[in-house]
């Protein structure tokens, strides 16, 4: 299945349409399940934090399956493991599509997770050995497709199909794609190589799979509860604790795991930092723009998932286009280019008002996601194209850890500032309506007095109902003051990113010279 630098990417649609297509699926999947919560917990009659699980859990798999990935790949070959990793997730969807109740829900969400978090390492690690470091950009360009599409995607559909269809639907109409993958798979894909048989590494999965486990699961608690809450505290510290000895313990073994040595490739490294900065600005947007719309703004779901859809398509268009010039001009110009716009349209985001037009926001977000498809797959491309042949499946397993990481890290810091700089902010309106002001008080009693006289009320019950109504306005203002701050910080993070993507170079130069 190899190729040679000179054969062009048409040979392999065939090949890239199936993965994609299973890497869609997979991370569709993920996103679907947002607007279904609401659905899910008056259908199974559970609470929030309950429900909450089918995503945790989701996640929580795919954070233990992605640093095994790697050795996975190494002891079942990329055919086999690509073929049970669609069995799983296929299989998960119609367990959950037909579930009776909530148990029977969760369990399949958790097998959909084993194929999900397989599928991307894996299908990462079949795009490096087909095509070389020369053609490389084209074909992660076609694979961050289902990346960066399927986020976007999901809301909109998952709105629609809720607002008209059964929320089954999202599960069932996975069942039938998927099987169409596993067939297509079964007769396209082949192994590259000869299969090895790596030794188990018994405490590397214990303190792997514990370890970052509980990263993630603190991670994501932090952004719905607070970072000094005991579980928070604890799955963070003793998360970060086993991490560490899984570290330690890996780069002591001979044949480890998942090899940390690949940081030692300063591309590499470089590139890693740089998609864990764009992550954490990417899912900014993703969280906080739905809560501006929908919870201060009154939008539906579907509205709000159809503001997002334009910057998805774009998404989608682009993304094989900028594989195409990453392998032209390599990726310094395009990290620069794309950072320097997504730093500009994140602040753009910090002056959102309750005014500002749905028209201007639309405009925007398609803005900052053609500086985004400039840059994920750019950059991980970039970083994966110095390391050898032999250490593109830890390569792809560590981006792909770190991306997931750093996605969770990304959602729970901007929950948190959100959180309390809207305290913060009702804190210092709530100072300015005192009634010992006496402006304020002369204000509020004449208001007041104009509501009990429009209405009949007695003056006391339009003190309350005046009362009552400066909360709120002041409670939205607040929040949207919250939202702004924590888009200063997502500017930050981008304009972090702007400056390192000038210390980005082309290895494949550097390949060039050593021949």
């Amino acid at each position: 299945m190899a190729t040679n630098g000179k054969s062009g990417i048409g040979q392999h649609i065939p090949l890239l349409t199936v993965l994609m297509l299973g890497m869609f699926l997979a991370v569709l999947n993920q996103t679907l399940l947002n607007v279904a919560i609401p659905h899910l917990i008056h259908e199974f009659n559970v609470e929030a934090t309950t429900a909450q699980w089918l995503m945790t859990g989701y996640m929580l798999v795919n954070g233990i399956l992605i640093p095994l990935s790697a050795y996975l790949i190494e002891r079942f070959g990329i055919r086999t493991l690509f073929l049970l990793a669609m069995v799983f997730f296929t299989g998960g969807a119609l367990l959950c599509g037909i579930a009776p109740n909530f148990s029977i829900m969760l369990i399949g969400r958790l097998i959909q997770a084993v194929g999900g978090g397989i599928l991307m390492p894996l299908v990462m690690v079949i795009i490096l050995s087909v095509f070389p470091p020369e053609a490389r950009g084209k074909g992660m360009g076609i694979f961050g497709l289902g990346i960066m599409f399927a986020p976007a995607v999901g809301p909109t559909l998952s709105g629609w199909v809720i607002e008209h269809y059964s929320w089954r639907i999202l599960f069932n109409g996975m069942v039938p794609l998927g099987f169409i993958v596993i067939v297509l798979a079964a007769f396209m894909l082949r192994d590259t190589g000869e299969r090895e048989k790596p030794r188990f590494d018994m405490w590397g999965t214990i303190t792997s799979s514990l370890g970052f486990g509980l990263l993630l699961y603190g991670l994501s608690e932090a952004g719905s509860k607070s970072w000094d809450d005991p579980i928070v505290v604890s799955s963070l510290a003793l998360g970060a604790f086993l991490v560490f000895l899984f570290i330690a313990l890996q780069l002591r073994a001979e044949k480890p795991m998942l090899d940390f040595r690949v940081f030692k490739y300063d591309m590499f490294a470089l590139s890693t930092v740089i998609s864990a900065i764009v992550t954490i600005a990417m899912f900014a947007g993703m969280f906080l723009l739905p809560i501006y719309l929908q919870n201060l703004r009154g939008f539906t779901p579907l509205e709000s998932g159809l503001l997002l859809l334009p910057g998805a398509i774009i998404m989608g268009i682009m993304s094989p286009i900028s594989g195409s010039l990453f392998d032209k001009i390599g990726p310094r110009p395009l990290a620069v280019v794309g950072l320097l716009i997504t730093t500009i349209t994140t602040y753009e985001f910090t002056r959102l008002t309750l005014e500002t037009s749905y028209t201007f926001i639309l405009i925007l977000n398609m803005i900052r996601s053609f500086g985004m498809s400039l840059l994920m797959m750019t950059i991980m491309t970039a970083g994966l194209n110095q390391l050898p042949q032999e250490k593109n499946s830890h390569g792809t397993a560590m981006s792909n850890t770190l991306r997931q990481i750093s996605g969770s890290m990304g959602i729970s810091i901007m929950t948190t500032i959100f959180s309390m700089r809207m305290d913060f902010h009702l804190g210092k309106l709530s100072d300015q309506m005192n009634l010992m002001d006496p402006t304020f008080s002369q204000a509020f009693y004449a208001k007041a007095g104009d509501v009990a006289s429009a209405t009949g009320m007695p003056v006391a019950k339009a003190q309350e109902t005046v009362a009552s109504l400066l909360y709120g306005q002041a409670s939205q203002h607040a929040a949207v003051s919250g939202i702004n701050d924590a888009f200063w910080w997502a500017t930050g993070f981008a304009l972090l990113g702007f400056i390192l993507s000038f210390f980005m170079r082309d290895v494949r130069k550097d390949q060039r010279k050593a021949v």
